[in-house]
């Protein structure tokens, strides 16, 4: 690959052809409000070459933002060196500046603006001249395929949209390090897909020099090299198959007894300490075990379980790796217990939507949705950012009036007693949505109010809630300093207070690591298994392989509907390699756009033109 792009107009640049960005011995520390210290860096060394492309991963409170804002020149290290560009950070943070493109979490889009007008106030920050931009413009608009979306307000855009954009304004003047925090974050498989073909291309095509960070594992395995960390420190580093052979013998696909659901027999497996790691998959339970041996005849789980050795990937590698660092974890603390079980009743349809309708003016978000969910029923709502699952959640708790249809949650009609409903309803929103500067145990106290607990049963509940949630220690902190896995317990324990039988997850996961979207799916599959009926949606797909059933939305319609695996047939896979979610999801969105595809909203089926699924 060829140099990163040098901006010929910055002169008295240090030669620096090898490598872009070098860190020796770096080390960071904050303090809480509470003044307790946190290590968010400690002696973290990383080499990044000209030309390459490199993934930061890692737990909540890793490190990686810590350090992507240090490389930034941002903030600054308490000890070590590092050097961008062949400039020492900590005296030339300017001239690092000048010369990286950085992309936050949350990148700083005006959302009263348009694209075009986006696009043209990060240039003139960054001193682009008219003749630049018009090259500079149409190269972008290409690559993003925004080009017809120029005069639409960036507020007015999906999620995938906005990150296309941001990263549009990112490259307005050709970086020559471009620096990634976490850029897929809430985006949906399609746009996570467009995104990463334009990162790539980066790369490939125009030798960009890229450091990324991310929560999806399946990215990592996409980068030339990857940092494995923890509470700051680096526990691998190198090339994905590199690290993926850490795994090498340990691991397997375990196929459930007939009839009993694949997050079944995983909650079983993760209780088990000869177990690191065990995640659905396509019908069976992926499993890495702590020793490189045949686990078919340990215990009485797997004994019920075909076991098969399968080759590892990095996924199976950062598992063993990250149990390793926390010898003392364990997914048991996941399988919570409610303090009043909840009868089970699979012939109760506890969520009833038929032809349910929403406009917004002339715009129809929602167009004649049904489907049913019955108690105790994992039911998984899923698709692109814009398709209307959002809208469909804000309208069965009772936050939104539907335009028409019909529309039961627990037995009570939304459209005329609403208030009534939403007493037996638990909702933890897309947003972190509590209160920032208010501890945890505040945030209980306050949310136990407003769900009408009062006095000795309030008291009761807030302390259920910290000892299910394991926030005890953390009771005093302000909600707004936990890490993004805590502040997901929080709202959850939040939602489940006033001990209603029907929960609504919007996009829980987004942006959690995956050692806590596995304690999260624990606690789902406890839930479910004492009588709660969840609905979530989630842009994660191995996500939907925890449910029962799931839905597919585009454009405020239904496009298919039915079990995991009769979703998944719809997939186009790579030859050689068996068919997953995300394949069935995109195969299904991209046939509807493009007109090809017929979906039954009714029923376990979803048809394509010529043929039953």
């Amino acid at each position: 690959m060829s140099d990163a792009p040098q901006n010929s107009s910055q002169e008295n640049s240090p030669v620096h052809d090898s490598p872009v960005l070098v860190a020796r011995g770096i080390s960071k520390s904050f303090r809480r409000e509470t003044g307790e210290p946190v290590q968010a860096l400690e002696g973290f060394d990383f080499e990044l070459a000209p030309g390459m492309l490199a993934a930061l991963v890692g737990p909540d409170g890793a490190g990686k933002t810590t350090f992507m804002r240090l490389a930034a020149g941002l903030m600054f290290a308490e000890s070590g060196q590092l050097e961008v560009l062949g400039f020492d950070v900590s005296t030339h943070p300017q001239d690092v500046q000048d010369r990286i493109g950085y992309m936050p979490q949350r990148f700083g889009l005006y959302e009263d603006l348009t694209v075009q007008e986006n696009l043209d106030l990060y240039a003139d920050l960054h001193g682009v001249t008219r003749d630049e931009r018009r090259t500079r413009y149409a190269q972008l608009m290409e690559m993003t395929n925004l080009g017809r979306f120029t005069k639409r307000l960036a507020g007015q855009l999906s999620g995938g949209m906005k990150q296309k954009l941001g990263l549009a304004c990112t490259l307005i003047r050709e970086p020559a390090l471009l620096l990634l925090d976490e850029p897929t974050v809430g985006v949906d498989p399609l746009s996570r897909r467009e995104l990463w073909e334009i990162i790539l291309q980066l790369v490939q095509e125009n030798g960009q020099t890229v450091l990324t960070s991310t929560t999806y594992l399946d990215e990592a395995e996409r980068c030339q090299k990857v940092v494995v960390m923890h509470q700051g420190k680096v526990l691998a580093q190198g090339a994905p198959a590199e690290i993926s052979r850490i795994a090498a013998g340990r691991t397997f696909l375990a196929e459930p007894p007939a009839g009993e659901p694949a997050r079944e027999l995983q909650a079983a497996l993760l209780g088990d300490a000869r177990v690191v790691d065990a995640l659905p998959e396509g019908g069976e339970v992926r499993l890495v075990v702590a020793e490189a041996s045949a686990p078919s005849d340990e215990g009485e789980t797997l004994r019920r379980a075909h076991v098969r050795a399968v080759e590892p990937r990095f996924e199976d590698a950062f598992m063993i790796l990250l149990r390793q660092a926390v010898p003392a974890h364990s997914f048991a603390a996941g399988a919570m217990t409610l303090a009043h079980a909840i009868p089970r009743d699979s012939h109760e349809a506890v969520v009833e939507v038929h032809d349910l309708v929403r406009r917004f003016g002339t715009f129809t978000a929602v167009d004649h949705v049904s489907f049913e969910v019955h108690r105790g029923e994992i039911f998984g709502l899923l698709g692109p950012n814009g398709a209307g699952k959002t809208t469909t959640f804000r309208m069965l708790c009772g936050l939104l009036p539907a335009s028409g249809g019909t529309l039961r949650v627990a037995g009570v009609d939304l459209r005329h007693a609403r208030a009534s409903a939403r007493e037996r309803i638990g909702y933890v929103a897309q947003k972190f949505s509590l209160y920032g500067q208010l501890t945890v145990i505040q945030n209980l106290d306050f949310y136990g109010s407003a769900y009408g607990l009062r006095g000795r049963r309030k008291r009761e509940r807030i302390e259920w809630a910290l000892d299910q949630f394991e926030l005890k220690s953390l009771s005093r902190l302000t909600s707004g300093q936990l890490p993004g896995g805590f502040k997901q317990r929080l709202s959850m324990a939040a939602a489940l207070l006033h001990e209603p039988d029907t929960l609504f997850l919007d996009e829980p996961t987004s942006g959690v690591d995956p050692l806590a979207r596995r304690e999260f799916w624990q606690r789902i599959t406890a839930l479910a298994r004492q009588g709660v009926t969840v609905i979530i949606t989630t842009h994660f797909m191995e996500e939907a392989e925890y449910c029962d059933r799931i839905a597919i939305l585009d454009a405020g319609q239904v496009l298919a509907q039915g079990t995991p695996a009769e979703v998944r047939r719809h997939a186009h896979p790579e030859p050689g390699r068996p068919a997953n979610m995300e394949d069935a999801f995109i195969a299904i969105v991209e046939e509807a756009r493009s007109g090809n595809y017929n979906g039954k909203q009714n029923g376990n089926t979803a048809e394509r033109q010529g043929g039953a699924a």
